[in-house]
């Protein structure tokens, strides 16, 4: 019996793009994050010297567009449950763009943090929507699988981002970096525009109103199991950001390594996270979502475990041994993340682009922690960066599981209630 028009999937009411098409394009959005932080990272030097301005100054390029992103992640999926995924992700590219072409014609660090405030607000528009299309586009297999590929796509991003800020300083001065993203905010735009489908029709819409839109992200943020995992999420994916935040300070001062070493750590920790994204993708529907996870974390805590063992032993600062840890952490983080994204998803079905944006704001709060309180004191030592980021993936590995406890509890009280004639 087919299915009223009404309650179809979108992916069977829409010829969307092709699924290689589709899913570049997804991953592409996830992008904005990398290459807005990382691409500027090689003309840092060249910009505070025309503005006349300090190092510590210029990493408010950084905080400006971390706190602004941050601060609008709460209401970019809400706004996409009310009009729909596209005019969100499509006004967010285009309002990208231009605050590029404000950050290029900047002549005062003052006017650039400026643009890019406005950036960070418009950023976070394609990186959360784009995963509530994943699940509102596909189900079962094929939307973990598809997940896992933008994740491999996206995980490219750190490596890539800085690499093409270098390239593109040697083809010209640093606002050329800013002319890029004004061509990768308006490419997007328009591709969104002309080959995504709606994923999200009217029918399953909610008020556009500010009350409905606040109350929505309490409503979600009050669902116990939506709290656990999303904690679970935040802090198994902590052991990994713990090395990230620590990177200045883990390459240059613990591994003695310069300005244009991070390679050594960046290129094994990206190749570990594209590899479990991989595993997971190639597991699809044959393995349960719980078990990946589980299988994840076990991967990530091994890493996390050998990586101590080599940092307070001998030659703990060697190559590559100093890495193994963090890579494998990153290969298990890579395996259960896609999971943990569509899990969240769904706790909340009716409320997916809620669901995205207030656990995406609860990783960015957690991750904040972490760069400026926890990383300074972590990374004094080998041995004690090794030490917190197992101590991180323990809490998250206990938060998943005392979310699992609670699942099984409710279905065991479902099972037992009688039914009502």
């Amino acid at each position: 019996m087919t299915p009223p028009l009404a309650s179809r999937r979108p992916a069977e009411t829409v010829r969307p793009a092709s699924l290689a098409m589709t899913t570049v394009l997804l991953a592409l959005l996830g992008m904005f994050g990398p290459f807005s932080i990382d691409t500027p990272f090689p003309a840092f030097a060249a910009m505070g010297e025309q503005f006349q301005v300090s190092d510590a100054a210029m990493q408010l390029v950084v905080s400006a567009y971390l706190a602004s992103f941050a601060a609008m992640c709460l209401f970019h999926g809400p706004i996409s449950d009310a009009v729909g995924r596209k005019p969100v992700m499509v006004t967010g590219a285009a309002i990208y763009a231009l605050a590029s072409i404000g950050c290029a014609l900047s002549n005062s660090l003052e006017l650039l943090l400026v643009f890019r405030v406005l950036q960070g607000m418009s950023a976070g528009a394609g990186t959360i929507v784009s995963r509530t299309v994943v699940r509102d586009l596909f189900e079962g297999a094929r939307a973990q699988q598809l997940m896992s590929i933008v994740a491999m796509i996206f995980a490219l991003g750190p490596a890539i981002a800085p690499i093409m800020g270098g390239w593109l300083l040697l083809l010209g001065p640093w606002p050329l970096i800013f002319w890029f993203l004004t061509l990768f905010g308006a490419a997007i735009a328009i591709a969104v525009l002309a080959l995504l489908p709606e994923s999200h029709p009217p029918e399953n819409r909610t008020p556009l109103r500010v009350r409905s839109i606040l109350a929505s992200v309490a409503d979600v943020s009050r669902v116990r199991s939506f709290q656990v995992l999303a904690a679970a999420q935040a802090f198994s994916f902590a052991g990994q950001f713990l090395y990230i935040a620590a990177a200045p300070i883990f390459v240059v001062s613990l591994l003695g390594k310069g300005p244009q070493d991070f390679w050594v750590f960046f290129v094994p920790m990206v190749g570990g996270m594209v590899l479990g994204s991989f595993t997971n993708a190639r597991l699809a529907g044959r393995v349960s979502g719980h078990v990946l996870i589980t299988g994840g974390q076990c991967v990530a805590i091994t890493g996390a475990v050998v990586g101590m063992l080599f940092a307070f032993g001998p030659g703990a600062a060697t190559l590559p041994w100093a890495v193994v840890g963090p890579t494998a952490i990153a290969f298990g983080t890579g395996i259960a993340l896609p999971i943990y994204q569509l899990t969240l998803l769904d706790a909340v079905p009716h409320a997916r682009g809620t669901a995205a944006s207030v656990s995406t704001f609860a990783v960015l709060i957690l991750n904040a922690v972490l760069a400026s309180v926890i990383a300074p004191v972590a990374a004094t030592s080998l041995g004690r960066l090794a030490a917190t980021s197992l101590t991180l993936l323990v809490l998250g590995i206990a938060l998943f599981h005392l979310h699992r406890a609670g699942v099984r509890r409710e279905s065991r009280t479902h099972t037992c209630q009688p039914e009502v004639s």
